[in-house]
């Protein structure tokens, strides 16, 4: 695999990070998508690697990810530091092909896990670099699913960026060597949702095409039983509902696009904030496009209150691109006090 070699030499070598364009994420996934499928964990010549501490080290790395939301935003640099001994490990350590296996889907998830810390603070280069060392170990490890989450989650990325172009490229190429059916009901919503944001609502092929995504999505998700990947172990009725409405949000539908996200709201775990707060912002959102400024506004500063209590920067984000639209109501219940919380 070339291209991802070169991929992640560029992101462990440089000091200095560069942004990776569309067409080399595209190229980057196509190359995974057919490539060999053997692993390359291979001994060393170091110090002997020994199974305990590759326990050690899943477990602990287990808790970390498993801490409710309002406590992930102390971990950063506990993960950080598990990731960088495991990278150690694998560089300089001597094991078996098992423990090697092991140490390279620990890194793959460790490196998925502190991209998206990268990603919610907005350090969009950071993230891909990390998502794509997380690629390189999902590869060595022989686990496809892992791999076709990491390209998802790059794909997530090219949306939030608005390259839905190179999203809904990377997304093809991930569903092709995608198997469990979890992991395929989020890359069809995340398919879904940048179809529509990406094509033209008036356009029936397309449309066409965003609900039969939609579709598979729901059917995946029906299908996935009680061993998933940990990586999307949490997609649930929540996450089809609000996704599901997003999608058709973008395509005019805001009717059935309100109904959605605010069941899809209801729906969600406590222990899931941070998406919480996602999911609020989208409820805004819905009800500004039905003209309805005071349960938007009532949703938004419940996001914005959420995410600063977090410190979600993400979803911070999301509220301060919503607040021009609620300039036209300055005057409607909840917006004067909205404006007054994000100057604050």
């Amino acid at each position: 695999m070339p291209a991802l070699r070169e991929a992640l030499r560029t992101a462990m070598e440089r000091r200095t990070f560069l942004t990776i364009s569309g067409t080399a994420m595209t190229a980057l996934a196509a190359d995974w998508a057919v490539g060999p499928t053997g692993a390359l964990a291979q001994a060393r010549d170091g110090k002997q690697v020994g199974e305990n501490l590759v326990t050690w080290l899943e477990n602990s790395t287990r808790h970390l990810a498993g801490l409710v939301t309002e406590q992930r935003q102390h971990t950063p640099v506990l993960l950080d530091a598990h990731l960088s001994t495991v990278t150690e490990l694998l560089a300089h350590g001597r094991y078996t092909s098992t423990v090697g296996l092991r140490l390279h889907s620990l890194a793959a998830s460790l490196a998925q896990t502190v991209a998206w810390h990268r990603f919610d603070l907005g350090s969009h280069t950071h993230a891909s670099q990390y998502w794509i060392a997380g690629l390189h170990n999902a590869h060595a490890a022989g686990d496809h699913d892992m791999g076709a989450g990491l390209l998802g989650d790059l794909a997530y990325q090219a949306a939030w960026r608005r390259d839905h172009t190179t999203a809904a490229s990377i997304l093809d190429h991930a569903l092709t060597r995608a198997h469990n059916p979890a992991a395929r009901c989020l890359l069809q919503l995340r398919l879904a949702r940048t179809l529509a944001a990406r094509e033209d609502p008036s356009d029936q092929s397309d449309r066409r095409a965003v609900l039969r995504a939609l579709t598979a999505a729901e059917k995946h998700l029906t299908d996935a039983g009680a061993d998933r990947p940990a990586w999307c172990a949490w997609v649930s009725e929540a996450d089809l509902a609000v996704d599901s409405g997003q999608a058709l949000l973008d395509l005019g539908d805001t009717g059935s696009a309100h109904r959605l996200i605010t069941e899809g709201e209801r729906l969600l775990p406590p222990a899931r904030d941070k998406t919480r707060g996602v999911f609020l912002a989208y409820r805004a959102a819905s009800y500004l496009d039905l003209k309805e400024p005071e349960p938007a506004a009532a949703a938004a500063t419940e996001s914005l209150l959420l995410a600063r209590r977090i410190d979600a920067p993400r979803c911070v984000s999301l509220v301060d691109d919503l607040l021009p639209r609620f300039q036209p109501y300055a005057r409607a219940q909840g917006v004067p006090e909205l404006l007054q919380l994000a100057a604050a």
